[in-house]
């Protein structure tokens, strides 16, 4: 049975977010051509995670006979986390920009479940998952575009996710969302539902492409 991590983020739920329909697409698709799989959900909006502290971060350099009863209980918490990504046969993270980066639940998760020595170093844990991003943002932040530089999302995420993590990375981008609801975008709309549009189709077509990579 194939394991789908899911990683929501937005703070804003259902419809009014536009990272999670995309998501749900996703998922519904996947859940389609694995109806008798697993799907590992964390919604850190409603339920977030700790953020990382002294006792969780130098728990996973000492050995375990030798750390504190509030190490050991920090530490815990991060293996729980850690092994939902070592379970996973793909990972979906809904990753929406907020000024210029990602939420801060989504950092305290990623800084949980990076561990050198395990998850990161010569041969991550998870190395080779696929993970796809969708990372909506109120913009564009596309090449040639004025703040093509403010981009912290992608950049940040490549640095993690592919280039330490070792997971198989992959964005979905659905951009200019703030457009219907600014009145200086407004000629951006159509834009902006072509994206939407756009982003929608991939997830449906990536969640079956990776079905069928699973099932060769």
């Amino acid at each position: 049975m194939a394991t789908l991590l899911h990683i929501d983020s937005s703070v804003f739920p259902g419809g009014a977010s536009a990272s999670r329909p995309v998501t749900a697409t996703f998922r519904s698709v996947w859940e389609e051509q694995h109806p008798d799989g697993t799907v590992i959900y964390r919604d850190l909006a409603a339920d977030p995670v700790p953020d990382i502290t002294a006792a969780a971060w130098s728990a996973g350099y000492t050995a375990p006979a030798e750390r504190t009863p509030e190490q050991s209980a920090a530490f815990a918490a991060r293996v729980q986390l850690i092994e939902e990504l070592e379970q996973a046969d793909a990972v979906l993270i809904g990753a929406p920009m907020y000024n210029f980066s990602i939420p801060s639940t989504l950092k305290a998760w990623l800084d949980n479940v990076l561990l050198m020595g395990r998850t990161a170093g010569e041969t991550p844990s998870a190395q080779g998952t696929p993970a796809v991003v969708v990372a909506s943002r109120g913009g564009s932040y596309a090449p040639g575009t004025p703040r093509e530089g403010y981009d912290f999302v992608q950049n940040y995420l490549e640095a993690v996710l592919k280039d330490t993590l070792g997971l198989d990375l992959h964005f979905i981008v659905p951009e200019l969302t703030m457009a219907p609801r600014n009145p200086a975008m407004s000629e951006l709309v159509p834009l902006y539902e072509t994206s939407r549009m756009r982003a929608l189709q991939d997830a449906a077509a990536k969640a079956k492409e990776l079905a069928e990579r699973l099932a060769a």
